[in-house]
Parts: structure tokens; C-alpha cells; sequence
């Protein structure tokens, strides 16, 4: 069986949150898991969603696999090292801080029966050239005065045209 392993290391977020959500992707095909980490709140997702998508892209890279015969066989979350600090207490005594990291492995088989139930389409960034997005700006009308009026208006802040003291007398 053909495999694709790609892992992360060092990463700034505890082992043990990022097994809680290692394991919901475990097993499943690649586009459901990259689906459940899309809309996955907690913190160790996003991180573990770009292992994914890395991973998925090296073996469609490198090894000419099919994406949609890709599924997570294993996530395996081990400890790195931990930043150890000190946090300060009363009476000068100070209480340890261990700030953890955490090494992640995926590794991804192929199964020929997969069929995928749905994909996932991740829209591309278009870029804009400079100066394409601004609105073009209109004639001015005869009337300057109104006109001036009304833009030294729009330039004041809300709390300005709020709360003015001769809120009476602009208009």
C-alpha cells in the first residue's frame, strides 16, 4: 500500500489538545477530514488542516496519487520540548509555567474502493491590479459650496456630528 507520511514539528500548542482533534480525523477520507477541520473551532485545526492539505499535495506531487483514494490512516501526536518559565508568587516564591509543544505525523494510504461523497472547493485568490478596485470619481456638480459642504461633513467623525454644540447651525 502506497503511503504519504508529512509532519509537523515544534508546533506552540499543548499535545493533548491536538489529539482531541488528531483523533475526529482519523480514518477518514481526505476530503472529509479536511471538511471536519474546516469547520473545527478549536485552535490545534487550523495547524492540522494545513498538514493535511500539505500532505495531500506531496502525494498527489510526488507519488501521481488520486487525491480521492487518499484517507488518514494515522495522526501521531507526540511531545516536544518545553519552554520551562517561572511565574512569580507571593512571599518571593515563584510557581513553574511549562509551555508545551507538541510533533505531529500524518500518514495517508490509499484505498481504490473510496468513492467521495462530496469536494471541497477552495476558491482562488484573483489578485487586483492597483488602483482597479477604487471607485472612479464623479463630476463635481456647479454648486461647489454644497459640495464642499457635504464632503467636510462626511469628514468629521460620528461622535463630531453627533454630539456637535451647534449641531443646528452646519445644516
Amino acid at each position: 500500500m502506497q503511503t504519504q507520511i508529512a509532519k509537523i514539528n515544534y508546533l506552540r500548542i499543548a499535545p493533548r489538545k491536538v489529539r482531541t482533534v488528531g483523533d475526529l480525523v482519523k480514518g477518514l477520507p481526505v476530503n472529509e477530514a479536511e471538511a471536519q477541520l474546516m469547520n473545527e473551532r478549536r485552535r490545534p485545526a487550523k495547524a492540522l488542516l494545513k498538514l493535511l492539505r500539505s500532505a495531500v499535495a506531496n502525494a498527489k506531487q510526488n507519488q501521481k496519487i488520486e487525491v480521492a483514494h487518499l484517507f488518514v490512516v494515522n495522526i501521531r501526536v507526540d511531545g516536544g520540548p518545553m519552554l520551562k518559565r517561572h511565574l512569580p508568587r507571593a512571599h518571593g516564591s515563584a510557581s513553574p509555567i511549562q509551555k508545551k509543544m507538541s510533533n505531529v505525523i500524518i500518514t495517508l494510504g490509499v484505498n481504490e474502493k473510496l468513492k467521495p461523497k462530496f469536494t471541497i472547493v477552495v476558491p482562488k485568490k484573483v489578485k487586483v491590479p492597483p488602483g482597479g478596485d477604487k471607485p472612479t470619481k464623479a463630476k463635481k456638480p456647479h454648486d461647489a459650496e454644497a459640495v464642499e459642504k457635504s464632503e467636510k461633513q462626511q469628514r468629521k467623525g460620528f461622535f463630531k456630528r453627533a454630539f456637535s454644540r451647534k449641531s443646528g447651525m452646519d445644516k
